[in-house]
């Protein structure tokens, strides 16, 4: 049997167990996070596009804010995008809460949020926490674990494809591997302490980490529903 028919009954099976597999008045929210590169993004879109979760990245959110016209904080983001470090968490706490709201407000259904590349750091952790704590149910956190130089190679391949992003060079991608190391690793070992970790082998090729991402869900939301 081929790949992409296993990858389409393991969709089908799944799809069936997480139907709305936790109805509440908060958001539940998935963590998504890895280095730089790791397909964070990339993965994001298939489980939006076959089990209906609401993809918010956090870097896009920030992107789209700094774009705006007459955002009071649009310099401030891009200092910090072009410098590869974190963005102040009430910053990006905001948009993610406001980017919540306002999706329940038109479909209470859709409150299946995957949050991709946040919480970064302490600093966001306690953000959210503090700002969402008692506003979400953080059901559990997705890690992307890539080699670093796999990572590096793709930003630097979406970069010359024209990524738009002004962060996809070898300086700026330094910075965001070395603050991945230093910032974000300790988050997901927080996590992992309290078990709520599905570490991810994304090195390997789209439709590989895709049908294992699939099979991690699967069993954590069987175990999740009993």
């Amino acid at each position: 049997m081929c790949l992409r028919s296993i990858f389409q009954i393991a969709s089908r099976r799944f799809r069936t167990t997480l139907v709305n597999p936790v109805m509440s008045s908060k958001p539940n929210v998935v963590f998504v996070l890895g280095g730089p590169g790791a397909g964070k993004g990339t993965q994001c879109e298939r489980i939006v596009k076959d089990f209906g979760y609401i993809h918010l990245s956090a870097g896009e959110l920030l992107r789209a804010e700094r774009n705006k016209p007459n955002s009071e904080v649009g310099a401030l983001i891009e200092k910090h995008i072009t410098e590869g470090t974190i963005v102040p968490v009430k910053i990006t706490c905001g948009l993610l809460a406001q980017a919540m709201v306002e999706t329940m407000a038109v479909d209470a259904n859709k409150n299946n949020f995957l949050v991709d590349g946040f919480p970064r750091n302490k600093d966001n952790l306690d953000g959210w926490n503090s700002e969402m704590g008692d506003k979400s149910n953080v059901r559990f956190v997705l890690f992307f674990d890539c080699d670093e130089q796999v990572c590096m190679n793709r930003c630097l391949a979406r970069g010359q494809a024209g990524s738009g992003r002004s962060d996809d060079n070898v300086d700026s991608l330094k910075k965001r591997i070395q603050t991945y190391h230093d910032s974000t690793m300790p988050i997901i070992d927080y996590y992992n302490q309290q078990k709520l970790v599905r570490q991810i082998n994304a090195g390997r090729p789209v439709d590989e980490v895709c049908l294992v991402l699939i099979i991690v869900l699967y069993t954590y939301y069987c175990h999740f529903t009993v």
